[in-house]
């Protein structure tokens, strides 16, 4: 059954997390160059299958006694808070044109930069935490699944406009300080159980 507030949840802690990401700028530039369409198939495509692994690997962790889950999840939020806070700015980089703009090479071609750039992401690594920490597969996976495609349908078609009006630190703070306040009531149910 689906939870809509553990749904919400999950989309709003991915999307925050997932846009100030490397391969949200790559969405933009594949958006600049191709018909946004096609590119957006392919991406969201590689995002689903990342859902899907996530969700699997959080589902596992299930299996673990709650009190170790909470506090495996606790520190993996605290560390990917800390990962956003410490990150560098990365450099938009280059993405090669396909030689033709027919749908299955655009759509390849964004699915491929998804699946190889975010494999192991902090998002995918967020969406098993929540996966075990709500031990609710489904409400984790479609709140990841349409925060990710947010995300790229943002990239793709106005994410310049977007990074004018929102400051990319602004939105990479608010995604830390949910992370925190996370990590934190997970260590909390950990020591309290």
């Amino acid at each position: 059954m689906i939870s809509i507030s553990v749904l919400a949840l999950v989309f709003g802690v991915i999307f925050l997390a997932e846009l100030p990401d490397k391969t949200a700028l790559a969405g933009l530039v594949l958006g600049t160059r191709y018909r946004a369409s096609y590119v957006f198939a392919g991406v969201a495509t590689a995002f689903a299958l990342h859902v899907v692994l996530a969700v699997a690997a959080g589902s596992a962790l299930t299996l673990l006694p709650q009190p170790i889950v909470h506090g495996l999840t606790g520190v993996l939020f605290l560390g990917g808070a800390a990962v956003l806070l410490l990150k560098k700015g990365d450099g938009d980089e280059e993405i090669r044109r396909p030689e033709d703009q027919s749908f299955w090479k655009v759509s390849t071609a964004g699915f491929m930069l998804i699946l190889f750039a975010e494999f192991g992401d902090l998002t995918q690594i967020m969406t098993a935490n929540l996966a075990a920490r709500y031990n609710n597969p489904l409400s984790v996976g479609v709140g990841a699944v349409l925060g990710l495609w947010a995300v790229a349908g943002l990239g793709i078609v106005g994410g310049k406009a977007l990074m004018r009006k929102v400051p990319l630190r602004l939105i990479t703070k608010i995604a830390a300080a949910v992370m925190v306040v996370l990590g934190a009531w997970s260590l909390y149910e950990a020591l309290a159980a």
